[in-house]
């Protein structure tokens, strides 16, 4: 069953061992920040840092395995049709972050959208990890400095990836409307996923 991530906000879900999920950028444009954490242990999660250490690349590859905080196999990247551009640099936008782009007052955001997915569910995240953020663009030189460009992904493409454990899965339709992340246009939009077998 096809489930929205609705514009701006979160949305969770359980997946069991050996079920896929596909994340689909609806529209073409919108950053998915995506979060995993084992169901019977929600201190360990799906972790950027230690997934890097391991698969030594910066954007995972079809086949490649995201890895928890404990160094175990959480989620297996196993289609991919949005030109292979995700991210797993950056932070989840937070209030601090709208602040220190200039909003004044209270802005939706991702760390917070984590937090009301997982409510939905009865659950609380021990902390916010690094997010893979699917479909983000955020390319490098060989200089070191990074960039937020517009995702190259187009509508209707998708990722799914293999949960390797049971877990917990989390996503937040990113809210930036600053920054051109989620296309130039700065809109904010739905997305979906479906979970199946």
């Amino acid at each position: 069953m096809l489930q929205t991530i609705p514009a701006r906000r979160g949305k969770a879900a359980f997946l069991a061992k050996g079920q896929t999920v596909k994340v689909i950028n609806t529209h073409g444009a919108q950053v998915v920040d995506t979060w995993a954490f084992n169901r019977a242990d929600l201190t360990e999660f799906m972790s950027m840092e230690h997934t890097r250490a391991t698969s030594h690349h910066i954007i995972p590859r079809l086949g490649d395995a995201m890895l928890t905080n404990h160094r175990r196999p959480i989620l297996t990247v196993m289609e991919d049709t949005a030109g292979g551009i995700h991210d797993t640099l950056m932070a989840a936008c937070d209030i601090y972050r709208y602040q220190e782009l200039g909003h004044d007052g209270y802005h939706d955001n991702c760390t917070d959208n984590l937090a009301a997915g997982l409510k939905e569910l009865g659950l609380m995240p021990p902390e916010t990890p690094s997010p893979f953020n699917l479909f983000m663009n955020i390319p490098w030189t060989t200089e070191g400095n990074l960039s937020f460009d517009a995702p190259v992904s187009t509508p209707g493409c998708y990722i799914v990836l293999k949960a390797e454990i049971d877990l917990v899965i989390a996503f937040s339709a990113c809210p930036q409307d600053i920054l051109p992340i989620n296309g130039t246009a700065c809109q904010p939009t739905e997305a979906h996923f479906e979970i199946l077998g």
